[in-house]
């Protein structure tokens, strides 16, 4: 079987943004789902998955990213393979089209995160995509960005049974520069393990990385269901006056998410559904 799970962010999602919301999510989802259906590889859909989701400014990764205090885009993104617990992440990196695929050029180097300048020059090298940093910045306003908790992330299931995680976010708007919340850090906004599962995380990323939301999920997930093992860790995260949302998806090919922020944006899809489904789910009040 395969299976694929995605968010575009823990955030507040107004009425008249939620059509841009779903309709990105569900662009995002059928590029996975392509390459999952044709016997793809997971770590090809997430990338794929994600780039569609930084070419899209409604999301706050990759085109539309925020801008730091100096009024510069500074990015971060990862990868991970269940199998061989291969990562590879960026941080803080400028000027490139899709820091995910940054990202996915570092899963067979030896350093698994490259940051700033160094990651920027890794990514020339490799002959990906680079561009003039203004250039993630939309000419227009999109209309559809609220707030800046908005790390896109996707997990993946194919048919060999291997898994695959990504995150990719364009940070907090106003922010210090050189700031690296969760998105890069395994264990913190993102884990995957091919005999247990994967998850990521979006939300207040110095609380998820302060309490290592992935990792939580993960070991709990040995004797808890999945949206127990996700509740536990938004509950956690909540108790030193975090938010985050998470998406999770079990080696089985079931699918869990939760969050304490207002909404959060998911879009899935396996192979014995008879189409895709997307949220933009509220908060039920307490």
């Amino acid at each position: 079987m395969w299976a694929i799970i995605l968010h575009g962010g823990a955030k507040e999602i107004e009425p008249k943004e939620v059509e841009a919301h779903e309709r990105g999510c569900l662009a995002a989802l059928e590029a996975g789902r392509a390459v999952l259906a044709g016997g793809g590889s997971s770590i090809d859909a997430v990338e794929l998955t994600i780039r569609e989701l930084e070419s899209d400014p409604t999301f706050n990764a990759g085109y539309g990213s925020a801008r730091n205090s100096d009024g510069v885009v500074e990015m971060c993104s990862a990868v991970m393979e269940g199998s061989g617990s291969k990562v590879g992440a960026v941080a803080v990196i400028q000027g490139v089209r899709h820091p995910v695929s940054v990202a996915r050029a570092l899963i067979d180097e030896e350093p698994i995160l490259l940051a700033a300048e160094g990651a920027r020059r890794f990514a020339a090298e490799k002959g990906l995509e680079i561009c003039d940093p203004d250039d993630l910045i939309p000419k227009e306003p999109s209309g559809t960005k609220t707030g800046t908790h908005d790390t896109v992330g996707c997990v993946a299931l194919d048919r060999s049974g291997k898994m695959a995680v990504g995150t990719s976010t364009g940070g907090i708007d106003g922010c210090a520069p050189g700031r690296v919340g969760d998105s890069p850090q395994p264990g913190c906004g993102y884990y995957v393990d091919d005999e247990i599962g994967g998850v990521a995380f979006s939300g207040d990323g110095e609380h998820i990385a302060r309490r290592m939301l992935a990792a939580r999920v993960m070991q709990a997930l040995d004797d808890t269901s999945p949206e127990q093992a996700l509740e536990r860790a938004i509950r956690d995260v909540a108790t030193i006056r975090g938010e985050a949302g998470g998406i999770l998806l079990t080696r089985e090919g079931n699918f869990a998410w939760g969050h304490n922020s207002r909404d959060f944006a998911v879009a899935l899809m396996s192979d014995d559904m008879a189409g895709p489904a997307v949220y933009t789910r509220k908060r039920q009040a307490e």
